[in-house]
């Protein structure tokens, strides 16, 4: 059955307790934009609540929520352009291999416009498959609806958006077992430490310290680390080095190892 896709403009929304019913109002404060995020999600009911939640809470764009991209193929005409994709997968992975090429192919067809998973499962695994793809965000649904807001503004400024709580929490351990690779020789003794240092969300200055170095020789080794691991920024060089030897830098907290200088 095709769903009917509503438009979500900067509108507040109003509820009236006598008759129970729920009223858009124009909101005077917020004048109409020229672009629009798109919602795409085949639950209806899942969808227009989370598009007038948005709304509520400072979107800044005309929301369109349609179930399915062929679906907003048909209308596209009659809306603003496209600033950002939503994609609510809800309970499905992105590992799975049609979540993945759905990904892939909203990258492609909106490309540069940034596209951000929504999803049920809080997962490394999960969030690395979705960056894998193309994906400028993952957002678990676990987080409030002003987190969402500021996370798609993130992705359209150019960002990428990632629940701090995945990578740092207890789910690290657990995707870095399932998805290891060897990197064996691939970097040195004291850039592992360095890496070590940047999972654990150390400044330059305080590694410099730890380590006995400098802190221009700590910003080479960063540099160096980022270019071995195809990583842009410090939190892209965190996941991926869980991803790819958390046995190897985990055996640098054993006890009793030496600290020497190196300048």
């Amino acid at each position: 059955m095709n769903s009917v896709a509503r438009s979500y403009k900067n509108t507040a929304l109003e509820f009236e307790s006598l008759h129970g019913t729920l009223l858009e109002t124009e909101n005077k404060e917020k004048p109409e934009t020229d672009s629009a995020l798109l919602i795409l999600d085949s639950r209806t009911l899942d969808r227009e609540c989370l598009a007038r939640c948005l709304v509520l809470h400072g979107m800044g764009l005309e929301i369109l929520a349609y179930g399915s991209i062929d679906e907003w193929r048909k209308n596209n005409d009659l809306h603003p352009p496209v600033a950002a994709i939503l994609l609510n997968i809800g309970s499905r992975k992105v590992t799975d291999p049609s979540i993945a090429a759905e990904i892939a192919h909203l990258v492609t067809e909106f490309g540069p416009n940034p596209v951000v998973v929504l999803s049920d499962i809080d997962e490394l695994a999960q969030i690395l498959k979705a960056l894998e793809c193309g994906a400028r965000g993952y957002i678990p649904s676990s987080i409030g609806f002003e987190v969402c807001v500021k996370a798609v503004n993130l992705a359209r400024a150019g960002g990428t958006f990632v629940p701090a709580s995945s990578v740092l929490g207890r789910t690290v351990a657990d995707a870095c077992e399932e998805m290891a690779q060897p990197a064996t020789g691939m970097f040195t003794q004291r850039q592992e430490e360095v890496i070590r240092a940047l999972r654990r969300g150390k400044a330059n200055k305080i590694i410099a310290y730890e380590l006995h170095l400098h802190e221009s020789t700590v910003k080479v080794h960063v540099r160096n680390i980022m270019k071995k691991l195809g990583a842009t920024n410090r939190t892209e060089v965190a996941y991926k080095a869980s991803q790819m030897f958390s046995a190897e830098v985990g055996a640098l907290d054993q006890p009793g190892l030496p600290q020497s200088r190196t300048w």
